[in-house]
């Protein structure tokens, strides 16, 4: 990372330089939000199964 830090500076292309961080950046945030919303779907998933589950139960038990 050095060697390409160096290559920038020295042709002076700080502004790509910059541009490059910053959209390294937002990537990685971008990737890090779909995972979590990823996983919290899958959370809420298993909660509306059990919730169907629980109310499967319930009206077996209670003749509903």
């Amino acid at each position: 990372m050095d060697d390409v830090i160096l290559a920038f500076l020295q042709r002076g292309d700080l502004a790509h330089l910059a541009l490059f961080l910053w959209a390294s950046a937002a990537s990685s945030i971008a990737f890090l939000t779909l995972r979590e919303l990823a996983a919290a779907s899958r959370r809420f998933n298993a909660f509306v199964r059990e919730l169907a589950r629980f109310n499967r139960n319930f009206r077996r038990r209670n003749g509903v």
